[in-house]
């Protein structure tokens, strides 16, 4: 992997970082030197993570939260900043509610739920961190979308829209923002082969969704902590509002 000399020192926080992109990112910016805070529901997982960041001598700490519940974000916000500083990297990768349902039986209660996880968490976490990189006049972020939501997909409806949103609040927020020294760039994964995908995709199905894909192998969270990185370096400086597709050559524009 790349290094990225720049990183180091500079504080990161992971949502959604108690396993799979989320944590393979937060262990990739540690090894960068940075100082990490993951974030997530799941306190066991998380300390998970943190252990693993610190064993090989990294700096992390956790913060157990809803991203979805903003009073929740203001205290992943101020135990960020009391431990580890002013926040320089913001991913906000925290959703995924992509399970196929008819759209006739998708109720009004789940459409709901899958855009507060996906959508409305995202705006509600960058909302948060925003005002500190705005009174510094820097900061990065990176939010997480979906090949689900740069075309149709087997996925939910709701999944769909909501990740097609997150693409438009990234380049929004990007326009906005970049006149204040903030960039703000998206991730679009295809099937990554995480703990979740591996349990729950017979091996048969991996190899068929595999084949699909011009580079015929599904992604690794290490591939999206990849891009990551990138994103979030110096070599990225003149980067934002890009939707970059982590999808082996499956989504081409």
């Amino acid at each position: 992997m790349t290094s990225y000399p720049e990183l180091d020192g500079r504080t990161v926080v992971v949502t959604g970082g108690s396993r799979g992109i989320g944590a393979a990112t937060a262990r990739a910016f540690a090894a960068e030197g940075a100082r990490v805070c993951v974030v997530g529901r799941n306190a066991e997982a998380l300390g998970g993570v943190v252990d693993a960041i610190g064993a090989v001598g990294g700096t992390a700490m956790s913060v157990t939260a809803d991203v979805t519940d903003a009073a929740a974000l203001a205290r992943v916000l101020e135990e960020t900043e009391r431990r580890l500083g002013p926040v320089d990297v913001l991913a906000a990768f925290a959703g995924g509610q992509g399970r196929p349902v008819p759209t006739p039986e998708l109720t009004e209660e789940r459409w709901r739920e899958v855009l507060d996880s996906d959508l409305t968490s995202t705006f509600l976490t960058v909302r948060t961190f925003l005002p500190g990189m705005l009174e510094r006049g820097r900061g990065c972020v990176i939010t997480m979308s979906s090949a689900a939501g740069r075309r149709p997909s087997q996925a939910n409806l709701a999944y769909g829209v909501a990740n097609a949103g997150l693409v438009m609040l990234t380049q929004h927020l990007a326009t906005e923002l970049g006149p204040r020294g903030i960039r703000v760039n998206c991730l679009a994964p295809s099937v990554i082969l995480t703990e979740r995908t591996a349990a729950a995709i017979p091996m048969a199905i991996q190899e068929q969704l595999a084949q699909a894909h011009p580079l015929p192998r599904l992604g690794l969270p290490g591939d999206v902590a990849a891009c990551a990185l990138f994103l979030a370096s110096d070599g990225a400086s003149w980067l934002s509002g890009i939707t970059l597709d982590v999808a082996g050559g499956r989504i081409t524009g």
